[in-house]
């Protein structure tokens, strides 16, 4: 495969706009992965770690270490394949709430497979209310057995989320519905709690480092497909996957060791397709964490038909499919991916003070590899 058409040299760049617009860093990571992104964007991460911290009361910054030694004694059990790199990332960061950093897998928030000019695209957007996942997000170049892949991260981080390997295939993750033991809206917080707990016993591989896993070994979008339907996970999820040919659309609804996978209606917010108890769509946008379970699968359900619903052409108006409800204040990533012709583009958003929803703080980062 020959190489991607950007302008050398690779590595960092963090230009400013006269818009006050910075540029995406694009990193080439190949060799070394995810420990090289660490220690060479060791600055970048502590900023990222500081602007997250920040969003938390100032008396709970001392628990980081606490919840470091959770996360790890619980990856060292189960079957993640990276756990030697997040420690290696550890030690070399020097500071606490890289453990949990890569123990938080449930991000992602709004997604769509669809064909445009006889090949699949992959949308969707990332939503999480930390301050700075946006402004300090970074496209790394990676390479595994299989192949090489683009994916949307930070350094620190080990898993993927949002990824496209070119001439092979696209996925991204989206955070599954909650299971509900109570149906009470202020008894969520305890639920959410008790899952956590459970997933104690669970020893499977987290669903970011299965993405990642399926990125680096699966040649093919045949073979991506069945790994992410079968291979036991941790916690559920959805996965939207996407390949290079006409009809190579999919979202695999997961449960721990159960699937259901789905090739019309490609698209996918926080919650099952068709709802079902005891399961409740996650909380989402700007919602509160007290809102009824009706009004948060309603919510779901308006993102997901108003992305499917756009009518634009991502040939012409890339991104412009990120306006509400697909937009909201905890919007922090909005990326379209063509594995067939190797495109990728990505925009940073965060919520500036005042603001009733996210703003662009990165310019459009565009990536276009030439295949044979």
């Amino acid at each position: 495969m020959p190489p991607p058409m950007w302008p050398p040299p690779f590595g960092c760049r963090m230009m400013q706009s006269a818009t006050g617009l910075v540029s995406m860093p694009v990193v080439d990571v190949r060799d070394g992965g995810p420990v090289r992104h660490a220690r060479e964007g060791s600055a970048r991460a502590s900023a990222l770690r500081a602007t997250c911290l920040a969003w938390f009361p100032r008396f709970s910054h001392p628990a980081t270490p606490l919840l470091d030694a959770v996360t790890r004694h619980w990856l060292t059990r189960s079957r993640a394949p990276y756990v030697g790199e997040i420690a290696a990332i550890s030690a070399a960061l020097q500071f606490p709430g890289v453990w949990f950093l890569n123990g938080t897998y449930e991000w992602g928030c709004t997604s769509l497979g669809r064909e445009e000019g006889g090949v699949p695209w992959l949308a969707r957007t990332l939503d999480w209310p930390y301050p700075g996942l946006g402004r300090h997000a970074e496209v790394a170049r990676m390479a595994g057995r299989a192949g090489e892949f683009w994916s949307v991260t930070w350094p620190g981080y080990v898993g993927v989320l949002t990824a496209m390997a070119p001439g092979r295939f696209a996925a991204c993750l989206n955070q599954a519905p909650l299971w509900r033991r109570t149906r009470r809206p202020w008894l969520r917080t305890w639920d959410i709690a008790l899952n956590a707990v459970a997933t104690w016993s669970v020893l499977h591989i987290p669903p970011d480092q299965l993405l990642r896993q399926t990125f680096e070994e699966s040649h093919t979008f045949g073979e991506a497909k069945e790994r992410l339907e079968t291979t036991p996970i941790a916690r559920p999820t959805i996965f939207t996957l996407v390949g290079c040919l006409n009809g190579q659309r999919c979202v695999i609804e997961r449960t721990e060791e159960g699937f259901a996978t789905r090739t019309q209606a490609v698209g996918a917010a926080n919650d099952w397709l068709v709802p079902r108890q005891p399961w409740e769509a996650r909380v989402g946008g700007s919602q509160a964490l007290t809102s009824t379970s009706a009004e948060a699968a309603e919510n779901s359900r308006r993102r997901r038909e108003a992305l499917a619903q756009w009518q634009g052409s991502f040939a012409s108006d890339g991104l412009s499919w990120v306006v509400p409800p697909v937009l909201n204040r905890f919007t922090r990533l909005a990326v379209e991916m063509c594995p067939a012709d190797g495109t990728l583009r990505a925009l940073g958003y965060e919520l500036e003070p005042g603001a009733e929803r996210a703003q662009p703080v990165t310019l459009k980062c565009e990536i276009s590899t030439a295949l044979a």
